[in-house]
């Protein structure tokens, strides 16, 4: 391969990659254990690398047997019959031996190839398959420190990267090194050692030369890829905030934050061309300085009669043989570097600690009645901020226990705990008396259904997102969910019914049909406990009060815990308790708790009694003189 004809990699990244501690992480990959089938290929792929380089150096050979052939046929006389027959065959049947032995070398490479592909792309596929499912076992802190584009790259060029060293070290690096020898062997063996030493100085200037000019243009695309990562997660952070981007008519000010990244990129992307343009021509300067060396000391040779115009020709045949691999070692310097830092990217994902993992004594949960109790429960996200502190609280079995208070309570955080999204610092939270800390978090999780209140669905079809309360479930479960959640009626209205698209997020669908799929998804996981996390207060009036009468179906028999903004939500319950600052201030029921007329949520009930009195009013007035009053109710609500 000419140089002019390499382009630089699309995803390079930097760093200090190591290629044989990297190599040994992939090594079981490549060889699984368990996989004698995938061992064998890369044994034969190994085998037909030594056979097609051994191939491979015999075709200078052929091509040097066919021209001194074809020049002493050349030179001839007619008269001399006898050895006609020897003239004309001999250079047709070295013509035929050169080309026959092309055509195995090029079926050879393509066989190693085809064989080991299998052994690249089951690597990629396990490691690949590997840090996804880290990815979901690290905690929810990792993830909101992250962005999402981000974490997607990650995985992209780390499965370019391993698909790229793997076939790199094994299909391209060995191969090279092997023909390196035998070149230089048969250049000692047919010739002398200046020829070795010519070539050996050649091939270490051109090799330090690669290397140099690599790890200047290594700052270039970090540039490079630093402006492309960035333009993608602005890319995907826009095109998720699509409503709010209209809502504030904010377009031009996405496009530019783009824009921005994109010129960046750009400027990267031209200095990668400029800088690879320079390193081909600093390669192909010093390999044709060598050959031409290489060639001079041939052709004096054939001068004094000591060499044959076929050994002219064998030396350039060889030469330019040798250029491709040479020319592969420069391409194959770049993209294994590129390679190593993409996968110890992704090796430095699946080596993040998971900040909440289960014990290695840990077991199933085993529900009886579903009590959940909290004892003096200590949380903190940042140490110098607490959250929680000392709350003590129990839920019963089958009944509902509601968590009201200002914003930054604590409200939420207490459903992340009670799934265990985060490790409490002190206290215990237990469920039947077994301390969620001491138990698996899949059966945990399981035995919890959760409303929230922003639901965000799989960009699939309405049976897809319901399904996934349980995807064993058979259609005509999914179906009765459904018409519990009171969204059936809905859905048949579709033209596609249940098989209908719900769009990015689920954007397709209004807020209240979102929380029906949401209802119906929970009740198809039939969870014997159930969290509703402000499942409602996103929602209209009329719309909250058709979701309220579904919860309340979905809730009865169940212990829940409701984690509530709007207090008319919660008036049924047996208990609600109010926080605030981290603290329970409050707890009984509403009426009790009513009744405390200089308590917080009596306070709290007033005001969202004046806000809703409020709002009657200007609806009516609206409605008596035929047309909308606008009003902010943030004052009132405060």
């Amino acid at each position: 391969m000419s140089p002019s004809m390499q382009k630089p990699a699309e995803d390079a990244r930097t760093g200090d990659g190591k290629l044989l501690p990297t190599l040994l992480a992939l090594w079981p990959y490549i060889w699984p254990k368990n996989r004698r089938d995938l061992q064998l290929r890369v044994l034969l792929s190994l085998v037909l690398v030594v056979i097609a380089k051994l191939v491979t150096v015999t075709v200078p050979y052929t091509f040097k047997w066919a021209t001194d052939a074809l020049v002493e046929a050349s030179s001839g006389r007619p008269s001399e019959t006898e050895n006609m027959l020897w003239i004309i065959g001999a250079p047709i049947t070295a013509t035929v031996i050169y080309g026959l032995t092309r055509i195995l070398m090029a079926l050879l490479m393509q066989a190693r190839e085809g064989l080991f592909a299998q052994v690249a792309m089951h690597a990629v596929r396990k490691m690949a398959l590997q840090t996804f499912e880290h990815m979901h076992r690290l905690s929810l802190r990792f993830h909101l420190e992250r962005k999402t584009g981000g974490l997607t790259r990650v995985l992209e060029r780390g499965r370019n990267g391993i698909e790229e060293l793997s076939r790199m070290a094994m299909m391209t690096l060995i191969p090279t090194i092997v023909e390196f020898a035998l070149v230089l062997g048969v250049f000692g063996f047919e010739f002398d050692w200046r020829y070795v030493v010519t070539i050996l100085v050649m091939i270490s200037i051109y090799l330090i030369y690669t290397i140099q000019a690599t790890n200047w243009r290594i700052n270039i695309r970090r540039t490079m890829n630093e402006s492309d990562t960035d333009a993608s997660t602005k890319a995907v952070d826009s095109l998720l905030n699509y409503e709010t981007v209209k809502y504030f008519g904010a377009e031009q000010r996405e496009a530019s934050r783009y824009d921005r990244s994109m010129a960046t990129y750009e400027r990267a992307k031209v200095k990668t061309y400029t800088s690879l343009a320079i390193l081909n021509a600093g390669q192909a300067v010093i390999f044709t300085i060598g050959m031409g060396v290489c060639m001079v000391m041939a052709a004096m040779e054939i001068l004094n009669g000591e060499k044959t115009v076929g050994h002219f020709i064998m030396v350039n045949a060889l030469l330019i043989q040798l250029y491709i691999p040479l020319n592969f070692m420069g391409m194959v310097y770049r993209e294994i570097k590129q390679a190593l830092v993409d996968i110890e990217v992704m090796i430095g994902v699946i080596s993040q600690h998971e900040e909440v993992a289960d014990r290695p004594d840990a077991l199933p949960l085993k529900i009886t009645d579903a009590h959940i109790r909290f004892e003096n429960v200590v949380f903190h996200y940042n140490p110098d901020r607490p959250i929680l502190k000392g709350i003590s609280f129990e839920v019963p079995p089958g009944q509902t226990v509601a968590i009201v208070g200002p914003s930054g309570a604590g409200k939420s955080t207490i459903s992340r705990l009670l799934f265990r999204f985060y490790d409490i610092s002190s206290g215990t939270i237990s469920i039947d008396g077994q301390d969620i800390v001491k138990v698996q978090q899949s059966s945990l999780r399981a035995a919890i259904g959760m409303v929230p209140q922003d639901t965000v669905l799989f960009n699939d079809t309405i049976r897809y997102n319901i399904n996934y309360g349980r995807f064993d479930a058979t259609e005509s479960e999914v179906e009765d969910a459904a018409r519990l959640a009171q969204i059936d009626g809905f859905i048949k209205q579709l033209p596609e019914g249940y098989n209908a698209q719900v769009g990015e997020r689920g954007l397709k669908l209004s807020g209240g049909e979102k929380q029906r799929v949401a209802i119906a998804r929970t009740i198809l996981k039939a969870p014997p406990i159930l969290v509703l996390d402000e499942a409602t207060s996103a929602l209209d009036s009329f719309t909250e009060k058709e979701i309220q009468d579904s919860l309340d179906r979905v809730s009865r028999g169940r212990t829940t815990v409701v984690i509530a903004h709007r207090l008319s939500t919660v008036i049924n319950a047996d208990q609600i308790i109010v926080l605030d600052k981290g603290e329970i201030v409050e707890r009984g029921t509403h009426q009790g708790l009513v009744d405390k007329a200089d308590g917080i949520y009596a306070a709290l009930w007033r005001r969202q009694r004046e806000v809703d009195e409020a709002k009657e009013i200007l609806k009516r007035a609206s409605e008596v003189e035929g047309k909308t009053v606008r009003v902010d109710f943030s004052t009132a609500a405060s």
